[in-house]
């Protein structure tokens, strides 16, 4: 084909307005670029492609490399179709008559608006891009925005039932639409179209992922038991108070959480001596009762910080385009640290060594981390890895990487439970989790199915706040309904973590800038559930070893501990329908409760036998429905599964 050049592994063709660059970079798996430049742009972002062998052919008017089942064929129109086993998965659109225009581009500033649109196939079914409440499982026929905000994390990965991943190569804000009469992905500012397809079964396509993108760490023994959480514990003796509690109810308790405003200013990153007089102290006694202490930070910081000047003078601080730099206002205006700077890591990871860690202090939890800004205008930041449109999408890999970075340093594997994730997050040891999301029975429905998605992206740890974070009132019969509901669920969940912001009845205790809700702990909903949630925490502990084992398996092959039923049994048409249930790792199916009132749930079952944990009762294949009145929650386990016997005490 004219103007092509073929190299060892690599095709290269230039026509009008673009240079196309095709790779294989792992077994099954093919890159594309195309550079509207016509130049050149040697970027992986966060893919690390392998070396790959493959087969290259050349005729008169089209290209075609093979690796592996996957194939993709280039025409001289510019036309790009991949087959799995020599039949179509992907096939290129043209947006113009005559079977032409494929790709689309228009110049922004010194980047492109960028699309490339793949024709819609009835049937085809997507699951990925990340977690929002979008109340969808299978994500065929929706739109989606390629950006980071609170409750919405975006990771540009799709897995289809047609037998492919896709991933969107490019941290550039933009769209997904994943409509019927097209698949079309968007970038707002970038220098490149840049995606991977990957042939394979679910459990194929997310090993190669890992691969590609990172494996996530081993999970520490510590972290996958019961946390708790609320916003907020205003004091030391607060804090020490629960964990003090827990201890003498005899309910373990892995880790404990000191929310925000525990601090001096926004940016000091350091304990407020007020009322956190001796925090070596208060790790040290929560390490005498097996607790871990896990403190909020922000990446937000204002002028009356002690670090603001230094990190403003030294370009550590994300700049704009138009306009100030205080793209935040939270008790004042604030500024953002810009995460995406080296040094920056470097600077901010010194003070929260000295600050937190080395007093004490054994993990982190960053929040705003997408980064909260207000106005959301990407195209008004400037971060050190380019403007925000173009790169906004990688700041919270690069967050999540500070800590990695710093506590490898210390000799430590880190768990950073961080509210925004990008393609290869897993690898720094990002624990995910949903946002601030309502306290509803709604909300929890969407979550189980957001969860889901979030799953086959490559990111492993995943939780929500137990009972949601905003609007609850723990005195109310529908909240102590649904915190029992949320709290099965969360048993069931790669970590277990209460939180929220709970409505408070009566006067604020003290005089502080960001007082405290109610209560949020397992006896703060009543007694008949405070047995309920103890018996949870139980059975949690008794699943431990086999949380643990399924976390070894997500660190060696990128599988998911939470996982779609197709993952399991991808040949069963009707688990691709099923986002109310879900495997919870190899053994373990779990139907979780997400309506008010419901005490009877409908399940579906695959192939072999099943046995219901509540009763010992064996089922067959098929739907079923069973009983789950509020003290039980909907579980099978295969027959002759050892994991069944963790559940003998439930009750």
């Amino acid at each position: 084909m004219k103007n092509t050049v073929i190299e060892k592994n690599k095709i290269l063709h230039s026509r009008a307005g673009e240079l196309i660059r095709i790779t294989p970079c792992r077994e099954n798996a093919l890159r594309f670029e195309a550079f509207p430049g016509c130049r050149e742009y040697d970027e992986n972002f966060t893919l690390m492609p392998l070396e790959a062998q493959c087969e290259i052919t050349e005729e008169e008017h089209c290209v075609s490399m093979r690796a592996g089942d996957l194939s993709l064929t280039l025409e001289e129109n510019g036309k790009v179709t991949f087959y799995k086993n020599g039949k179509v998965i992907l096939e290129e659109k043209p947006e113009l008559a005559f079977n032409s225009g494929f790709r689309h581009y228009e110049q922004n500033g010194n980047r492109w608006k960028a699309r490339v649109t793949f024709e819609g196939r009835e049937g085809e079914k997507f699951y990925g891009l990340g977690h929002e409440a979008s109340g969808l499982f299978n994500l065929k026929g929706g739109s989606f925005d390629l950006r980071h905000v609170n409750a919405k994390s975006t990771v540009p990965f799709v897995y289809s039932s047609l037998g492919y991943g896709f991933l969107w190569n490019n941290p550039a804000v933009g769209n997904a639409e994943l409509s019927r009469n097209r698949t079309r992905w968007s970038a707002g500012a970038t220098r490149k179209i840049d995606y991977v397809v990957i042939s394979g079964s679910p459990k194929q396509v997310s090993e190669a992922l890992a691969d590609l993108t990172g494996h996530a760490p081993v999970m520490p023994h510590w972290a996958t038991g019961f946390w708790q959480s609320r916003l907020r514990y205003e004091t030391q003796e607060d804090l020490l108070a629960v964990a003090r509690r827990y201890k003498e109810e005899n309910i373990p308790l892995s880790a404990i959480i000191c929310d925000y405003f525990h601090w001096t200013e926004q940016g000091d990153w350091k304990f407020d001596p007020e009322y956190w007089p001796d925090p070596r102290a208060m790790a040290r006694e929560l390490h005498d009762m097996g607790t871990k202490l896990i403190v909020s930070v922000w990446p937000t910081i204002n002028e009356r910080s002690e670090n603001y000047g230094y990190m403003r003078d030294n370009n550590m601080l994300i700049r704009t385009v138009r306009g100030s730099d205080r793209v935040f206002d939270f008790y004042g205006p604030q500024a953002e640290i810009d995460a995406t700077n080296p040094e920056t890591r470097k600077f901010v990871f010194s003070k929260l060594k000295e600050n937190y860690l080395d007093n004490g202090v054994d993990g982190l939890w960053f929040d705003e981390a997408e980064p909260e800004i207000h106005p959301e205008h990407f195209d008004n930041l400037l971060l050190h890895e380019g403007r925000g449109d173009e790169t906004g999408l990688i700041y919270p890999y690069r967050y999540a990487q500070m800590a990695y970075e710093g506590f490898a340093a210390m000799g430590v594997t880190p768990v950073t439970l961080i509210r925004a994730a990008y393609t290869g997050s897993q690898k720094f040891g990002a624990l995910v989790w949903s946002g601030d999301i309502p306290s509803t029975f709604e909300s929890l429905e969407q979550q189980v199915k957001a969860g889901l998605n979030m799953s086959m992206c490559g990111i492993p740890w995943w939780n929500t706040d137990i009972g949601g974070f905003w609007g609850a009132d723990t005195r109310s019969d529908e909240f102590r309904e649904l915190i029992v509901r949320w709290f099965q669920y969360g048993v069931f969940c790669p970590v277990m973590r209460l939180h929220g912001a709970r409505i408070r009845h009566g006067e604020k205790k003290r005089d502080v800038k960001e007082p405290t809700g109610d209560p949020n702990e397992i006896w703060s909903f009543g007694e008949e559930n405070f047995e309920i949630l103890k018996n949870l925490i139980l059975l949690r502990e008794r699943l431990r070893p086999y949380i643990e084992e399924q976390m070894k398996i997500a660190s060696e092959k990128g599988y998911p501990v939470m996982r779609p039923m197709f993952f399991e049994y991808p040949d069963d048409e009707t688990c691709y329908e099923t986002g109310e249930q879900y495997m919870f790792g190899s053994d373990i199916l779990f139907a979780p409760v997400v309506r008010r009132g419901q005490r009877e749930k409908e399940v579906y079952l695959p192939e072999g036998e099943w046995i219901f944990t509540n009763t010992g009762e064996q089922y067959g294949p098929g739907f079923h429905k069973v009983k789950c009145d509020i003290h039980e929650f909907t579980a099978f386990v295969k027959k002759g599964a050892g994991v069944l016997e963790a559940f003998d005490n439930k009750q």
